[in-house]
């Protein structure tokens, strides 16, 4: 009698395990489309970044060039006179000063992000607007930061992806290509943020429940996300 009912009984617990699942309107019915896609987007991207990453590690820990030092490589001099004033004799090498800068304009605008998302719960478009300004701000001044940072280094350095006279050429190749891929997704969440700011404030989101400020919040996020691991392998390690 046991044995004769197993099968059914197993069959009655994954059909109801099924119907539970499939009728979960949180799982499966309350993600929207959008929101779903950029998941799917920044996974994906989330390989890539490792792949370079791991990549990098890989090579650093086995080339047999001496590695540069990145205290000394990213230092910035403070200048001996600054507004009119000589408080110092020589210009003196602060080590990451500009790094260090960058980091904090780059975690400022995921706090900027993260109350324009808040905003839009609340769906104050005036907050919303303000707020993504701000972190397109913040974001373009860290690629213009990088811009001067990477404008040092070839033209005062003669570092090159090619060419490194401060030890290992891959240096160079590692560094331009993983920093260059970041600042391109800093550059095209800027025109994104910029872009969804815009709309926001023309109303054409008015209808909806601003999902769409999440959804950019989530990539913006993650951009800086991914600078945190950049910043600890280049710059610290």
């Amino acid at each position: 009698m046991t044995d004769a009912t197993a099968p059914s009984t197993t069959e009655s617990i994954l059909t109801s395990t099924a119907r539970d699942w499939s009728s979960d309107v949180t799982t499966f019915k309350g993600v929207p489309w959008g929101k779903a896609m950029m998941w799917i987007f920044l996974v994906s991207d989330t390989f890539i970044f490792t792949c370079f990453l791991v990549s990098y590690m890989t090579v650093r820990m086995t080339v047999t060039d001496p590695w540069p030092n990145p205290s000394e490589v990213f230092a910035l001099a403070i200048p001996n006179e600054l507004f009119g004033w000589q408080f110092l004799e020589s210009p003196i090498p602060v080590p990451l000063l500009l790094i260090a800068i960058m980091t904090f304009v780059l975690i400022s605008s995921s706090g900027t992000m993260a109350m324009a998302v808040n905003m839009g719960y609340q769906r104050n478009k005036k907050g919303v607007v303000l707020l993504m300004s701000a972190t397109a701000l913040l974001g373009f001044t860290f690629v213009a930061m990088q811009g001067y940072e990477w404008s040092k280094l070839i033209f005062e350095e003669e570092v090159a992806p090619w060419n490194n006279p401060m030890g290992a050429a891959q240096f160079g190749s590692f560094f331009f290509m993983v920093t260059g891929f970041h600042g391109l997704h800093v550059s095209a969440g800027v025109i994104y943020l910029a872009i969804i700011a815009y709309r926001v404030g023309r109303g054409h989101y008015d209808k909806t429940n601003f999902e769409i400020v999440e959804i950019t919040g989530l990539y913006w996020h993650f951009v800086d996300l991914v600078w945190v691991f950049i910043f600890a392998l280049f710059y610290l390690w």
